[in-house]
């Protein structure tokens, strides 16, 4: 069993046997998006999703569990952002960008990754924007961010301080760059690292891949239809990593950009 948290219509070759099943919060859309996969004689299957929503997640988790005995594949993929024009205070900004980009997204992988089964994938669809956002962090929090021994709360205390400073108008003088969807995604891509991490230690014999990915700039809903890429075309790293090859040991808690790893 593959699933996708949301968004571009999910393909799963070849080498595994799984059903493929998109989620989200719009049952319209799910649905739709099952009709226009069934034409291609495909199988999947849609459930009802909303990471923001904390009993949704967990009725999601236990439908997984109970019906598959957990997941394959997990690709995180919701997310929002603020257009460039909007006026909306960049505090405010900043608490709802990270309350589903940075905080429910961690929710859902903390509620998900014990259901994960052995050879599993997990892949957290971030952005090329964490990286020129850790970049134009204070040399301090870049200096945490890149590290090795960050911790889970750590980094959430982290993304917090950010939320307030910003709530504050003092982000600036705390280091911190002036894109929120930036610095969500920094935070994404750097749990990702702290989760395989966590993997590695507490799970080795499962041999389960958990790493952060760029789709590159697509056409949807966020990104506008100016963007470079289709859908399909932004699919190809999250599902590049969402098979890799049983018995593949890298990459591993990695930043993953046109399937091949950038530093961090």
């Amino acid at each position: 069993m593959a699933l996708c948290s949301r968004a571009f219509p999910l393909r799963l070759p070849g080498s595994r046997s799984m059903t493929s099943s998109e989620n989200g919060r719009d049952a319209g859309r799910g649905t739709a998006a099952v009709e226009s996969l069934n034409s291609e004689g495909l199988k999947p299957l849609f459930q009802q999703l909303d990471i923001d929503n904390p009993e949704s997640v967990r009725a999601a988790r236990d439908f997984f569990n109970e019906k598959y005995g957990g997941l394959d594949v997990l690709i995180n993929n919701a997310g929002i952002a603020f257009k460039n024009a909007d006026t909306t205070p960049f505090g405010t900004q900043a608490e709802v960008t990270l309350k589903t980009n940075f905080f429910a997204t961690r929710d859902m992988c903390n509620e998900f990754l014990p259901i994960i089964k052995p050879g599993g994938r997990v892949v957290n669809v971030s952005s090329v924007m964490s990286s020129i956002a850790l970049n134009r962090c204070s040399p301090e929090l870049q200096a945490r961010f890149r590290s090795n021994d960050i911790t889970e709360e750590e980094l959430v205390g982290l993304m917090e301080r950010f939320v307030q400073e910003a709530q504050a108008g003092a982000h600036s003088q705390g280091g911190w760059p002036d894109t929120a969807y930036g610095v969500s995604k920094t935070g994404l891509t750097v749990l990702s690292r702290i989760h395989a991490r966590k993997l590695r230690h507490e799970r080795p014999a499962d041999q389960i891949l958990l790493n952060a990915c760029c789709p590159g700039w697509v056409r949807t809903d966020m990104a506008g239809p100016t963007a470079t890429k289709s859908p399909d075309e932004g699919a190809i790293t999250p599902v590049y990593l969402a098979l890799l090859p049983a018995g593949a040991g890298e990459p591993q808690g990695q930043f993953v950009m046109d399937k091949k790893v950038h530093p961090w």
